[in-house]
């Protein structure tokens, strides 16, 4: 592995005492992978992202990167942040607003011959699409452009590891998910090994190889996005990801067979790691549920949110359970109107029902 962070701690001290900020994680990157760190804000993420930089001492546990340790907490072993080769892109992008674009890709080159650093510069501008912006200002280009100058900027001096802390959060939501694509594909090419930080989920679907969910400082799951969508590690996990209710369920077991009874009837076959027969929660995500006016099943529309090609319904079923619902938008139903739906579950995933005590 070319990244391996092991039962990592970090604390911020406070006047009601010392917390943790995060609390042994554990997280592994190959050569060349992009992994995401997600999650809500005060999660923790930012915290281990510059403990990988440097920037934050560990409480506890070892990070290593390339075959080194960088530092280990037990033994006191600490390489200072400039010494780790990392490169970083914020979210300000904080590019210089006198030097133009190639001087400010070229910044941290100074230890190059003026024709490498050149040489480098040009590379770097032609990755990110921009050689045709050398001269221009910052202020002349777009913040999709602006980014991209940042990354290269990045990127020039051959950095071991890139991090990202919150890349596109100043940008328009059309632009986020069209940038992340771009970002990833400027770093397949160049082959570099990167750590993101985000909150937003289509970011890091867009852009992570693996992904990990942070939830009060602990690494709640690790793994692609196919996982932590159809196989969430915990109830955190599947209701931060996606879009999705938990609904009271039944494990039944008799002369059937098992199966899954929920309050829009029959989900099929329970996984084989499924809670024991009896009370159970079951994850029903909105494109779970269909409209269907010939279901017996009734439900009445709380919400409605428009998409462009589809409503998301909040529905209320009258036993009293809410349930979430994509439908086409030329379902135009009303707030407060009953429609049909019924169960379209391709996964079953369930939770055991958490005691009230």
């Amino acid at each position: 592995m070319f990244l391996q962070a092991r039962d990592v701690s970090v604390r911020y001290s406070r006047a009601a005492g010392v917390r943790p900020a995060v609390d042994g994680v554990s997280l592994a990157l190959e050569a060349g992978q992009i992994g995401v760190l997600l999650g809500p804000s005060g999660c923790g993420k930012t915290s281990l992202l510059r403990a990988v930089a440097g920037l934050e001492r560990l409480a506890a546990g070892r990070i290593a990167m390339d075959g080194e340790v960088i530092e280990d907490a037990a033994s006191g072993h600490f390489v200072p942040a400039e010494r780790r080769r990392i490169g970083m892109v914020f979210q300000d992008f904080a590019l210089f607003p006198h030097l133009s674009v190639a001087q400010n890709v070229a910044y941290g080159l100074h230890g190059l011959p003026r024709g490498q650093r050149r040489e480098r510069v040009q590379q770097m501008l032609e990755l990110v699409g921009l050689a045709h912006a050398a001269g221009r200002a910052p202020h002349q280009l777009s913040g999709g452009q602006q980014q991209r100058v940042a990354l290269a900027r990045a990127l020039a001096p051959a950095p071991r590891l890139l991090l990202l802390d919150e890349p596109f959060s100043s940008l328009d939501v059309e632009l986020r998910e069209r940038l992340a694509h771009d970002v990833r594909q400027i770093l397949r090419q160049h082959g570099t090994t990167a750590l993101v930080v985000t909150h937003d989920q289509l970011e890091a679907f867009a852009l992570g190889d693996a992904i990990g969910v942070m939830h009060q400082g602990r690494l709640e799951q690790w793994g692609d996005a196919w996982s932590l969508y159809h196989e969430p590690a915990s109830r955190f996990v599947a209701q931060f990801i996606g879009q999705g209710v938990l609904a009271p369920a039944r494990v039944v077991a008799d002369a059937q067979g098992r199966r899954v009874e929920s309050p829009l009837g029959a989900l099929g076959t329970p996984p084989a790691a499924a809670p024991a027969p009896g009370d159970c929660d079951v994850l029903l995500r909105a494109d779970d549920v269909v409209h269907d006016d010939a279901s017996p099943v009734k439900a009445r529309i709380e919400r409605k949110a428009f998409r462009g090609a589809e409503f998301l319904y909040t529905l209320r079923l009258p036993g009293g359970e809410q349930v979430l619902a994509r439908v086409p938008a030329h379902h135009d139903h009303q707030v407060g109107e009953w429609i049909g739906i019924r169960p379209a579950v391709e996964r079953v995933v369930l939770f055991e029902r958490l005691s009230l005590a």
